[in-house]
């Protein structure tokens, strides 16, 4: 008892940020033990400690790179245990936490709140709980009625019921957690012409990547009163998100094709060139699913497909990155002051000053982060720079595509990208915040002086 007092004590002392930060690595450890059990594995199949560590990591957050190959290594029990990290990564540590104090009536109080505040990336206290709440039953519902329709589909593909709909439950969880997972053994390569399974999978993507935040105000003003929603307004949050978001897909579908149309696009037909156009572009946001082998694209699209990888996902949703709203901020900072603008300001309301200096030191610590994990990997593996740009982006934005090199990766190397994946799905501000003073060291300021900046 004195030592279980003694360890709540010290979590307690932690600030919020180092809890979460906590909390995460236990899950980590815990899913590693999850799947280093006998029964997860296929008979005779054993792999490295390493690997292990890699895919729970992998999956905890919701990445998808794997040094194995999920369909030949892992059982039915493993692949089930898989399913359930992807899930716990995808809605948060807290959220499954808060989630299970609700289901045993423990009270939510301000020290939760507060931790749910942190790992949910949100600004204020209120409706912490309503927003777990929330989350649930949107992510439940969505998954329920997607695993009824690809199971009901994959009958189409498999010989018994039991199969297909083992297929879509699967299929579900890692495209809707964006975990990139797949048990076929080539992602959706085996359905690059079954266009329903890919629009139903760019469906879940966006569901796991756009944020929980916009899905819960969208789902309010949907199921509002007609009197009600005519009073109702869409956050700036939302506004921005969404935009940016839905931009990125289109530009990002039209680069992948532009740079590609003289190579692998020209012995396409038309509707061959916007799915796989349009599905790499969704890809990008944080799913890591494909339905092609993207080696074959041309070395610029691999560079494309790097820079969409490293802004990601949204905040407060399954993806990594440095986000799509600090993307937006940056570049119209770079707008406005090269207008000599004095304030940033979208949609009729003015940012944050505060906001804008987290996007800025977010976009930069990320630059910093991948240019340092690539000079150290590429003074001992024998990949390309551009293959080890795109392992990296990929890892950071917590994507999963590869251009085939995960598996001859050394140990170096897959601890590096496992810290990669794991600050993409914390987060750059989260993880910068540990190091931050509990005390503050005084309200004196020293004079200012200009220096020369370009």
């Amino acid at each position: 008892m004195t030592i279980r007092k003694s360890i709540l004590r010290w979590i307690n002392s932690l600030s919020p940020v180092r809890i979460i930060l906590f909390f995460y690595f236990i899950a980590a450890v815990i899913s590693t033990i999850l799947l280093c059990i006998p029964a997860a594995y296929q008979e005779g199949v054993s792999i490295p400690l390493v690997d292990v560590v890699f895919t729970a990591v992998s999956a905890l957050s919701v990445t998808g790179l794997s040094t194995i190959t999920i369909s030949e290594t892992l059982s039915p029990i493993g692949i089930i245990i898989l399913a359930f990290i992807l899930q716990l990564g995808a809605v948060g540590v807290m959220a499954i936490g808060t989630f299970i104090w609700l289901l045993i009536g423990k009270k939510i109080g301000l020290k939760e709140r507060q931790l749910i505040m942190t790992d949910q990336n949100q600004t204020n206290f209120e409706g912490m709980v309503r927003l777990i709440k929330q989350i649930f039953i949107v992510l439940l519902t969505v998954e329920i009625i997607s695993i009824l329709i690809l199971g009901t589909y994959f009958l189409k593909y498999f010989d018994t019921p039991k199969e297909a709909f083992f297929h879509g439950f699967f299929s579900t969880i890692s495209a809707v957690t964006n975990g990139g997972f797949d048990i076929t053994g080539e992602s959706l390569i085996p359905y690059k012409h079954d266009y329903f399974i890919q629009f139903v999978n760019m469906l879940l993507i966006i569901f796991g990547a756009i944020g929980f935040p916009v899905l819960i105000e969208v789902k309010n003003y949907l199921f509002s009163k007609k009197n009600k929603r005519m009073f109702m307004h869409f956050s700036l949050f939302t506004k921005v998100t969404s935009f940016t978001f839905f931009v990125l897909i289109v530009v990002g579908a039209i680069g992948i094709y532009l740079l590609d149309m003289m190579h692998f696009f020209v012995e396409k037909s038309w509707h061959e060139r916007i799915f796989y156009s349009l599905f790499h572009s969704v890809t990008t946001r944080s799913g890591g699913l494909s339905t092609m082998d993207v080696s074959q694209l041309t070395e610029p699209n691999h560079l494309w497909l790097s820079f969409l990888m490293f802004i990601g996902a949204s905040p407060s949703s399954a993806g990594g990155g440095i986000r799509t709203t600090t993307f937006a901020l940056v570049v119209i900072f770079i707008i406005t002051y090269a207008r000599g603008g004095n304030s940033i300001r979208i949609f009729r309301r003015e940012v944050h000053e505060e906001d804008l200096m987290k996007a800025v030191t977010v976009t930069l610590m990320a630059l910093l982060m991948v240019f340092i994990s690539i000079l150290f990997i590429t003074t001992y593996e024998p990949f390309s720079i551009t293959e080890i740009l795109f392992e990296v982006t990929s890892a950071f934005g917590t994507v999963g595509l590869s251009l085939g090199i995960t598996p001859e990766l050394s140990t170096t190397t897959k601890i590096i990208l496992m810290f990669l994946m794991f600050i993409g799905r914390v987060g750059i501000i989260t993880f910068l915040f540990m190091f931050k003073k509990t005390k503050r060291s005084g309200d004196y300021r020293y004079p200012k002086e200009r220096i020369s900046i370009g």
